[in-house]
């Protein structure tokens, strides 16, 4: 079944989507899917050792929608996400989340998790966005999420991939727009932890990996043994939360980086997110322009995550 969203055109993929998270739609209704992954990023989160507060909000948001007797789905498809942050334990973060599941058929932050997260298929759900160019956006811009995505298209580094003229770029931006309900993005000086704080959660990340005090997950991708090598750090500094992992990209697995370039996506206090990867300069100073830059640069310094140490699943290119 296809709705349409008001003025935003957002389509919720319910039948369509049914593949990715509805065992059986006329058994199994959205507020059951939402609520069940909801709480199954609580428990992720638990296991993780991450922010008790951050795992509560969740588990309460799971019961909150659990309870309603209205489809949430139906919330969202008359009142938008404001109509949601109006329900009960559903703040800005949780209600972007339901939009994405309910438009995408995804939620990347569990995915991410769970360590299925696939960028590509993500980004597909994009309209003007094929295989081929999906590919080409994580591999030469070092994002996964579509809110990541939707920033590189606003501030001019969608424009220098290859395939992409103004046009498509356009076209991009309206689609994102559609799928993450903004009319606009917020590029503004700042808006986002600096390099020194992301600096400062690296050197956690990488020192807590050292001594092998983080939990570890099995990405899918590039992982054909199943094996539990890639460590997960959830953290905070101030109002921002932070997840942390090394990179498991196709590039960083070509180029022996998957211990060495780390990845940090992050939430702040107003629900603005994104995410950006740290690696180890070895030519000039370092990078300290981190609101349009995705890569932010460290030092250079002997490193060997013990964890994560020459482990590769594809062979160098």
């Amino acid at each position: 079944m296809r709705m349409d969203l008001d003025s935003t055109n957002l389509v919720l993929l319910t039948q369509d989507r049914i593949n990715y998270g509805f065992a059986n739609v006329k058994d199994y209704s959205f507020n059951q899917h939402v609520a069940d992954l909801l709480r199954q990023m609580g428990d992720l989160l638990t296991q993780q050792q991450a922010n008790p507060y951050r795992i509560s909000a969740y588990q309460r948001a799971a019961d909150a929608i659990d309870a309603l007797d209205e489809d949430v789905s139906k919330v969202l498809e008359k009142e938008g996400t404001e109509g949601l942050i109006r329900l009960p334990f559903i703040g800005t973060g949780i209600a972007a989340s339901i939009r994405e599941i309910a438009a995408t058929g995804h939620w990347t932050r569990l995915d991410r998790l769970r360590g299925s997260l696939a960028p590509e298929r993500l980004f597909q759900t994009v309209p003007s966005v094929g295989p081929e160019l999906a590919h080409v956006i994580h591999d030469e811009l070092h994002v996964d999420t579509l809110e990541a995505l939707e920033i590189a298209a606003h501030d001019g580094r969608l424009m220098a991939v290859k395939g992409v003229g103004p046009r498509r770029a356009a076209a991009i931006r309206a689609g994102l727009a559609n799928i993450l309900g903004r009319r606009h993005v917020s590029r503004r000086p700042g808006h986002g932890p600096g390099a020194g704080v992301l600096l400062s959660v690296d050197r956690e990340y990488r020192a807590k990996v050292r001594a092998g005090q983080l939990p570890k997950i099995a990405p899918r991708r590039f992982n054909p043994s199943g094996e539990k090598w890639l460590p997960v750090l959830h953290t905070k500094r101030g109002d921002w939360q932070f997840t942390v992992l090394f990179s498991n990209t196709a590039r960083a697995h070509q180029l022996a980086r998957t211990n060495d370039w780390v990845v940090i996506y992050f939430y702040g206090g107003d629900h603005h997110e994104g995410q950006h990867t740290v690696v180890t300069e070895t030519r000039g100073a370092l990078c300290t322009t981190c609101v349009l830059c995705a890569v932010v640069k460290r030092n250079a310094e002997p490193f060997i995550g013990a964890a994560a140490a020459n482990h590769s699943g594809m062979k160098s290119a």
